[in-house]
């Protein structure tokens, strides 16, 4: 019999189903802390009230993905439906409006969306046939419709059904990275800094392919840089090099991607406003770039230009870095945060910066969490049905 506690695998939840002890569904509860700015916790409280531990959204337990952007959010239920909430001023919601939404709104009535990604101006979103969509703000060409026009519902970019992974900028210019299911990287928008990773600066309104690879398996966009993984496992990043974010031991800005050592074990990695997390297949968690409020979670605020191990743990799971705030999950299923806390963000029920991961609470069930602008969203698995 498998052991029931912590996070379920599959092969867990099927052994229980087989064993008769586990009868029912399990069930995805949506969380959000930190800044309420604009609604952003999704909790349809005041949005002057900051929240500064985990407080949950709604009663529904079917959500099963969420994106946390700069002021907005966007997250899918486990029937395929897609919703979002918070801020709203360029359409970014998704609901053919500006009006900003304190608690989460249905965009449509589909049921096919599989991942999205909110950034801070504009929203990107595949479905399940593989098509790729987009709303919110279009200067320079962020929404990859070949305008530069704002859209206030989603619109298709081009019309392929081969994308896998979508990655939004939290840069309110916005810029976009998507990888396809023939493993080539595709990137379009903002690129002051050379983060579209083209060997140029110029901004581009449509999706145009990064060099010849076809091995990208991860691709994640922060605020000026870009930072993607191979299936072979070699991490490589672009764009702004200011305090060392890219990784590469300098601080020079790089307009098309350079690998960052020479290891093959990354398997998971998020950019941040000025920072970058990832975690290896050791299961070992990492980071670099801007620490001045303690981003990198290292016990110091002294900026890293290239990667620096986070204490000599091996059993993270999943990262994800924000503006400032950084939150990760363990194989255990408990959840981590440091960095900027003036509002709450890092989610351990005070304001105190954080400079190395504390837990947030004492739940074993997190299966995933999303580090935006000054708030954090996560997704907690709890379990009904059991015998």
């Amino acid at each position: 019999m498998p052991n029931f506690s912590g996070v379920w695998t599959l092969q867990e939840q099927f052994e229980a189903i087989t064993e008769g002890n586990w009868t029912g569904l399990p069930q995805f509860e949506l969380y959000a802390w930190g800044n309420n700015a604009n609604g952003r916790l999704g909790t349809n409280n005041d949005p002057a009230v900051d929240v500064s531990s985990p407080v949950q959204i709604g009663s529904l337990a079917n959500w099963s993905q969420v994106s946390a952007g700069a002021a907005t959010n966007a997250s899918i239920k486990t029937d395929g439906t897609l919703w979002s909430w918070g801020k709203n001023d360029e359409g970014q919601l998704g609901h053919n409006d500006t009006v900003y939404r304190s608690s989460p709104v249905q965009i449509g009535s589909l049921t096919t969306w599989s991942q999205v990604s909110a950034g801070n101006t504009n929203i990107v979103a595949i479905k399940t046939d593989g098509t790729l969509w987009a709303w919110g703000q279009g200067g320079f060409g962020a929404l990859g419709d070949n305008t530069t026009v704002n859209k206030s519902s989603p619109v298709q970019v081009g019309a392929l059904t081969t994308w896998s992974q979508v990655s939004a900028s939290s840069s309110s210019a916005g810029a976009v990275a998507a990888i396809k299911t023939d493993g080539t990287l595709w990137t379009w928008g903002y690129n002051a800094r050379g983060h579209l990773g083209l060997n140029d600066t110029a901004y581009r309104s449509s999706p145009v392919q990064v060099g010849a690879l076809t091995n990208w398996s991860q691709v994640e966009i922060g605020l000026r840089h870009t930072i993607a993984i191979t299936t072979s496992g070699e991490l490589y990043a672009w764009g702004e090099g200011g305090e060392g974010r890219l990784g590469d031991n300098q601080t020079t800005d790089r307009s098309s991607p350079v690998q960052i050592g020479a290891l093959t074990n990354w398997s998971q990695v998020s950019a941040g406003s000025d920072f970058t997390a990832a975690v290896k297949t050791d299961g070992t968690l990492w980071s670099w770039g801007d620490n001045g409020s303690g981003d990198l979670g290292d016990g110091t605020v002294v900026d890293k230009s290239s990667p620096v191990q986070l204490g000599a743990l091996t059993n993270w799971s999943q990262v994800s870095a924000g503006s400032g705030i950084a939150s990760a999950v363990k194989t255990d299923g408990t959840l981590w945060g440091w960095g900027l806390n003036s509002q709450g963000a890092v989610g351990d029920n005070t304001t105190i910066l954080r400079s190395s991961p504390v837990q947030v609470g004492t739940l074993t069930t997190w299966s995933s969490v999303s580090a935006g602008g000054s708030h954090t969203a996560g997704i907690n698995q709890s379990r009904t049905g059991m015998s």
